[in-house]
């Protein structure tokens, strides 16, 4: 009698049964051998199994956002983003090297190392909509079987990455599951909002280096960190800033309305608009250059805030009140915002609210002997 080595040898002894395919390329990561594969939601919740002496219990928060996240795609059409999900094989299944195939079992499953909460969100969202697909049956609403069908088909044609980790035991696991977690530092600026690009500022930003004429004159580093190349004035994270404290007033990057959930045309009018306040600013400011103080990060965010207050004064965008502000800004010494080594001693955060309020104590002092009497005598 030939030995049996694994659930698969057992499975495959009996009679023959229908295999879960997944295609794949194998390799070796950290020593184990591994398979990287891009598959459909609906076979990944037929191979994948949960171990909670591996994984943590569920954060009911965490998945109430995913699936707030999910819902984006299949309600408001937005395009969504997942990491990998990585699983442990345990030994089960086979691969093909002639095939490309990685070959399970129906009764085999993987178990999951690092994902859980996303495949709990996905599979919250599959059973809601089976149950309201049942009773929208039940209560013959033809129309509404329809709606929900179609969004049950892009959620189980949602692709994910996935990487199997094909010979990898529980305790293994754990560590990977502890690796994964906890070894991660926070990464820089840019690289952190480069990694979220479905929301409404990181996309603004974006679309605005790319497509704005005016962003030639303010050159944006979108891959490094601003220090690294002096041919860049802004870099993309601190762009993201200037947006937010010019339309927001604040300087928060999870604010309400910088969520995934908007439309075109409020997206077009926002970049008019800001290419109208980049265009201000080239002409009322000294050429763009690094070593001018007034193009320097901390007050550069200070006059985003102060020409918002003055922008909305209206409580909608008004490009001539933001005009008339901004003239003043040809009258301020740069240089008296900060005494001594204040520039280099105090927080970020103390250094932008103090250039804030000197522009803004500069204006309301002097805005009415600099400006109205100017605009007279023309």
């Amino acid at each position: 009698m030939e030995s049996i080595n694994s659930l698969s040898d057992l499975l495959t002894s009996g009679p023959a049964s229908s295999f879960i395919e997944v295609p794949g390329q194998a390799a070796r990561t950290f020593g184990q051998s591994t398979l990287s594969a891009t598959v459909q939601m609906s076979k990944l919740f037929s191979i994948y199994e949960i171990d909670l002496e591996v994984q943590r219990q569920l954060i009911p928060k965490n998945v109430s956002g995913l699936i707030d996240y999910i819902l984006l795609y299949l309600d408001h059409g937005q395009n969504i983003y997942f990491p990998g999900i990585i699983l442990s094989a345990r030994g089960a299944g086979h691969y093909s090297a002639e095939t490309g195939t990685y070959s399970l079992q129906p009764m085999e499953k993987c178990y999951v190392v690092d994902g859980q909460h996303r495949l709990a969100a996905f599979r919250r969202v599959m059973e809601t909509l089976q149950s309201n697909l049942a009773r929208a049956k039940d209560r013959r609403e033809y129309e509404r079987v329809d709606e929900i069908t179609a969004k049950l088909r892009k959620l189980y044609e949602f692709p994910v990455s996935v990487m199997i980790y094909l010979d990898i035991n529980a305790k293994q696991e754990r560590q990977l599951f502890s690796d994964i977690n906890k070894l991660p530092r926070k990464i820089a600026g840019n690289l952190a909002v480069l990694r979220d690009q479905r929301r409404f500022y990181h996309i603004m930003a974006s679309r605005l280096v790319l497509e704005s004429d005016v962003m030639k004159r303010l050159p944006t580093d979108i891959y490094s960190e601003r220090g690294k190349d002096d041919e860049y004035l802004f870099s993309y994270s601190l762009l993201i800033e200037l947006l937010m404290a010019l339309f927001e007033g604040r300087l928060k990057a999870n604010i309400k309305s910088n969520g995934y959930h908007y439309t075109e045309e409020a997206l077009e009018t926002h970049l008019e608009q800001a290419e109208k306040y980049f265009n201000i600013l080239l002409d009322v400011l000294p050429e763009p250059n690094r070593r001018e103080l007034c193009w320097s990060e901390n007050i550069q965010i200070a006059l985003a805030l102060f020409l918002h207050e003055e922008a909305f004064k209206t409580l909608q965008f008004n490009v001539y009140t933001l005009t008339y502000a901004s003239k003043i800004l040809n009258h301020i010494d740069w240089n008296a915002i900060y005494k001594d080594d204040e520039k280099d001693r105090l927080p970020r955060r103390s250094r932008i609210m103090k250039a804030f309020q000197y522009i803004k104590d500069f204006y309301n002092e002097q805005h009415v002997l600099l400006l109205v009497e100017k605009e007279d005598a023309v």
